[in-house]
Order: structure tokens, then sequence, then C-alpha cells
């Protein structure tokens, strides 16, 4: 048993759960399209990591993107190794709640991906997204690769002006190259093709995300 702690705080390294060296997951293919969610990928491809709330709703988002590999979901920007579900949950581990999302950026650029992130959650909330309260649903972009962050800061510039303008908070998203992803249990996995009916909070701003354009 494990106590938990304040939700709306990150948990210092100090005070963080040991979790455990092995990953917790026992890989399947994608429930929904078959492929691989677990490395190595093919070379062409490359890998970003959101958090936008809840990874269920979130990771069905992505999959269904054309030019999308494949889609995980997994914890992510704490310190607790392999974290569980209930570890998680408990605000101890200081992890979010991610998606990994595998993309041809030939055929799904960037940008595609981040006008989606923008416009399907509410970047201004913090520690939560809705209902769904604690650090595990905070708003994040963990980047790969040097293009992906310099997009995704112009991109978070560019949408706060929109908010601003719309009467709309200040963002809170949290970008910064990929700490280590921890994926989730198998039954998290593309939760929502497995449970059509499952619950999603996601909702929007109600602002529309222009992504600017970088020489």
């Amino acid at each position: 048993m494990f106590a938990t702690r304040n939700k709306d705080k990150l948990t210092p390294p100090e005070e963080a759960l040991p979790g455990r060296e092995g990953s917790i997951l026992e890989p399947e293919p994608h429930f929904a399209n078959g492929r691989p969610i677990v490395p190595p990928f093919p070379g062409h491809l490359e890998t970003a990591y959101v958090g936008m709330g809840c990874f269920w709703g979130a990771e069905r988002l992505f999959w269904k993107m054309p030019g999308v590999f494949t889609t995980a979901v997994g914890y992510q920007g704490g310190h607790t190794p392999n974290p569980t579900y209930r570890e998680v949950c408990s605000g101890r581990t200081a992890h979010a709640e991610t998606v990994l999302i595998v993309y041809d950026p030939a055929r799904a650029p960037f940008a595609n991906l981040l006008k989606v992130f923008w416009e399907e959650h509410d970047p201004t909330q913090g520690m939560r997204q809705g209902n769904d309260r604690g650090s595990q649903y905070r708003s994040a972009i963990f980047w790969t690769t040097e293009e992906q962050s310099r997009m995704a800061e112009a991109s978070r510039e560019s949408y706060q002006r929109s908010l601003t303008a719309a009467g709309k908070g200040t963002i809170t998203t949290e970008i910064r190259e990929a700490p280590p992803f921890y994926y989730a249990e198998d039954y998290h996995q593309q939760y929502l093709a497995k449970n059509p009916n499952g619950y999603c909070g996601l909702a929007g701003a109600g602002v529309t995300c222009q992504i600017p354009a970088l020489a």
C-alpha cells in the first residue's frame, strides 16, 4: 500500500515511488490496426509524445489520422520507472498520461499532429482536463527532434495569441525533449477500440489553431 499526495503538484524525485526495472506491458499488436506498438519501427518514421489528459481518447484521435503508423499509451515526464496505473493515480510518480505517436512525416506532417493536439483539448487547465484532476492529466508535448521542438514552441505562441483574442487563459503545456516513455498496461492500449462506448473526457477550448510556417 502507498499513500496518495496532493495531485495538483508534481512529486519531487526524493518522494517518488521506486517503480521497477522491467516493463509492465506484454506487448500485443495494435488492437485497431494490427501493427506493432513497440520498436523497432520502420526507419522512415518519426516519433512524438503528447499528453492531453486521459490517454484513452487522445490515443484514438491519432491512430485514426492518415499517415500515423501506430500509437500506444504510457506514462512519461516523472521519476518512477515502469509505474503501474494505480501508482500514477496516487500522484506519487510525477508522470503524465501520454500517447506515443509513430508517424510518416511525408503523409502526416508534424504540423497536422500539432493542430489536433491544440484543438482537441484545453491546454490552459494546468493539472487537470475537465473533471479529471491531477498531475497525470497535464498537457505536454515531448519532442524527439529539433524540428519538432521549434514547431511545438512556435505553435504554442501562435495558439496563445488566438486564445487570448478569444478571452481564454494562459497555456500551461509542458514542452521539452522526450524523457523515458513507460508503456501502460495492455488493457489501456487502444482502450476505445476495445470498449467503443468507454469514457472519453476530451474537450477543446473551442478556438482554431493556425500552425505557423517555419523557414
